[in-house]
């Protein structure tokens, strides 16, 4: 069985308001009940809606100067936000580009294999020049053909059992899309 949740004593009366208006004065933006309630843990019951807000003093605001001066420094941060935003845009369209390519050592690499491939083919070349390659006697030849002709009469057997099964298929199945669906299914049409 999970152990039991420590239950934590609620605020009551004065002890609730000093810690709500504590709260208030830190945060320093209004708040509703529940707001206020779970942000503090529930340490403070819930009360009708009610909006809680500290009560500022006037020398904490700024004067006409002071607001004028903040609003230039905002625009000048979003200026200078934009244009780190197309800065930022423009470096992550290099970093794609640049890790989308080959590297230096992969390229070395691929250019080795490709080499020692080609070293093959050209010393398999050179055996064949030479006359080195196996003949075909006429036997053999002989021998290949036939296959060759049997393997394509095995093929037309089968080309036409599977016209006859497919006009089978059609008789069968009235739907013209289901018969789609099934040809497509069996890999008819490739």
């Amino acid at each position: 069985m999970a152990p039991r949740k420590k239950t934590e004593e609620k605020a009551s009366g004065n002890e609730a308001a000093d810690m709500i208006l504590h709260y208030l004065h830190m945060q320093n933006r209004p708040y509703s009940a529940l707001e206020i309630s779970a942000n503090l843990h529930n340490k403070v019951t819930k009360r009708k809606q009610i909006v809680y807000h500290a009560l500022q003093d006037a020398s904490d605001s700024c004067t006409p100067e002071q607001l004028a001066a903040l609003d230039t420094q905002i625009s000048d941060l979003r200026a200078q936000t934009s244009v780190l935003v197309a800065a930022t845009k423009s470096l992550r369209c290099t970093l794609a580009s640049l890790n989308s390519t080959l590297s230096t050592a992969s390229l070395v690499a691929d250019v080795q294999a490709l080499d020692t491939e080609k070293m093959k083919i050209l010393a398999r070349l050179d055996g064949l020049k030479a006359g080195k390659a196996k003949k075909v006697t006429q036997q053999e030849r002989e021998e290949v053909e036939r296959e060759w002709i049997k393997c394509g009469r095995v093929a037309r057997m089968r080309e036409k059992i599977a016209v006859g099964m497919w006009r089978f298929i059609e008789e069968s199945v009235p739907d013209r899309e289901r018969q789609e669906e099934l040809r497509e299914s069996m890999g008819l049409d490739e």
